[in-house]
């Protein structure tokens, strides 16, 4: 992913981490994300069972392709990544999160 592409996609990222959870539940849910190389992981943090720990949960993975084509990933229980066939890669990233965020016939949000 080059400068300009991790840089947009910062900013989107930015602005949908923080307007995603209402806020009165700022205290016990947080939403963020990582990028690691060609790679966007969308994160839920939540406090953990009678600890001050935050546990992270994997959302869903976004990957951008060598045709620049954001393609969507989820995590199963042994934390392996699958590409999800029914979400057409786009070369428009808010596309993709959007079908995310409006949760994908509930595969992303619990």
């Amino acid at each position: 992913m080059d400068d300009f592409t991790k840089k947009r996609i910062m900013k989107i990222m930015d602005g949908y981490t923080q307007s995603k959870v209402p806020a009165h539940l700022k205290s016990q849910i947080k939403i963020t994300y990582k990028i690691r190389g060609n790679n966007v992981t969308l994160i839920e943090e939540r406090q953990g069972y009678k600890s001050d720990i935050w546990v992270q949960i994997p959302v869903a993975q976004f990957r951008i392709n060598e045709k620049n084509e954001w393609k969507v990933y989820w995590q199963d229980s042994k934390d392996k990544w699958h590409f999800i066939d029914d979400i057409e890669p786009n070369e428009n990233f808010e596309t993709q999160l959007t079908i995310v965020d409006e949760g994908h016939n509930g595969m992303f949000w619990n």
